[in-house]
C-alpha cells in the first residue's frame, strides 16, 4: 500500500458493481480475491485511528460479484445503500452491457445515471470508473468506439450529478501488459493496485506511489512466441468466455458478494 499524507474524512465505504470490483485475479491471503476496492478502502482505513478493540475506526463492504449486468446491479446491490448510507460509494457497472452485441452506449448510460441519482440521495459521495482502452486488447479493441461513446457519456454524467470519477480510460500504465491477468479480461494484482491508487487521487488522497509510474522492463518477444501466447490465450481463456456468452450463462451465477456487510477494517 503506498503511503499518505493527507486522508479525506470518509469513515465508511461500499462497492458495487461486477468482475472488476470483486477483484478478480488479484489473490488475497485468505484464498479469495482483493482488487482495487479492497485497495481502496485499506488506504482510507490507514488514516483513520484505530479502535480499542483493534479495527480501524472504517467500515468497508463490497457487494461486487462477477458477471453482473447493469439492471442486476441496480436491482441487488444499489437498494443496499438505502440502509447502509455509507460516506462513500464506488459504482462501476455497464461494463459487461456494453461488451454484449447490439447494446447500445447511450441506452445504457441512461439507465446508469438513473441509478447513479438514487445513490446521490443515500451516499456522501459517489466513485464512478470509466472504461478501460481496448486498442491494444485482442478481439475487444473492436469495441473500442462503443466504450468511448460510454466513457463520453460517463462524464457527463459525473458532471451533472456531483460525482468522483477515475479516469481509467486516460490511465496509459493500464495499456501495458504487466497490468493484466492471464485472461487478458481482469487486471493483474499491480493493475489493482494502479487503479486504487488513481481511485484514491480522484477522492483527494494524496498518495506516495503514482498510478502512471513506469512498468519495469521485460523481455522483448519475437513474433512467433506472440503467436504462440495469443493461441494459448484464445484456446484457454477467449473460447470459453464466448461460449458462455453464446449459453446465456455468467461466471457470477453461483457466486455471492464476498464482503456483504458494513464492518470495521481490520
Amino acid at each position: 500500500m503506498a503511503a499518505q499524507t493527507e486522508t479525506p474524512a470518509f469513515t465508511s465505504y461500499v462497492a458495487l458493481g461486477d468482475s472488476f470490483t470483486e477483484g478478480l485475479n488479484d489473490p488475497d491471503p485468505e484464498g479469495g480475491f482483493a482488487g482495487w476496492a479492497d485497495r481502496l478502502a485499506r488506504l482510507l482505513a490507514e488514516g483513520r485511528p484505530r479502535t480499542p478493540e483493534g479495527p480501524y475506526d472504517f467500515r468497508y463492504a463490497n457487494l461486487a460479484v462477477r458477471g453482473r449486468l447493469l439492471d442486476q446491479i441496480v436491482e441487488e446491490q444499489v437498494p443496499r445503500i438505502q440502509q447502509m448510507q455509507p460516506d462513500l460509494v464506488s459504482f462501476t457497472a455497464g461494463g459487461n452491457d456494453i461488451l454484449r452485441p447490439g447494446s447500445d452506449p447511450d441506452e445504457v448510460a441512461e439507465r446508469f445515471e438513473a441509478a447513479a441519482a438514487r445513490l446521490r440521495d443515500s451516499a456522501g459521495t459517489v466513485l464512478i470508473c470509466t472504461g478501460f482502452d481496448t486498442r491494444d486488447t485482442p478481439v475487444l479493441k473492436h469495441l473500442r468506439g462503443k466504450i468511448a461513446t460510454y466513457n463520453a457519456h460517463l462524464r457527463a454524467i459525473a458532471d451533472r450529478n456531483d460525482l468522483a470519477v477515475t479516469d481509467i480510460w486516460a490511465l496509459r500504465t493500464l495499456r501495458d501488459r504487466q497490468a493484466w491477468s492471464e485472461d487478458r479480461l481482469h487486471l493483474s494484482p499491480e493493475g489493482h493496485q494502479r487503479v486504487a491508487l488513481l481511485a484514491a487521487r480522484a477522492l483527494g488522497l494524496d498518495t506516495a506511489e503514482a498510478p502512471d509510474a513506469p512498468w519495469p522492463a521485460t523481455p522483448v518477444h519475437t513474433p512467433a512466441e506472440l503467436r504462440r501466447e495469443n493461441l494459448h490465450w484464445a484456446r484457454e481463456h477467449l473460447l470459453p468466455w464466448v461460449g458462455r456468452r453464446l449459453r446465456g450463462e455468467s461466471s457470477g451465477d453461483a457466486v455471492s458478494a464476498k464482503r456483504p456487510d458494513l464492518l470495521p477494517l481490520g
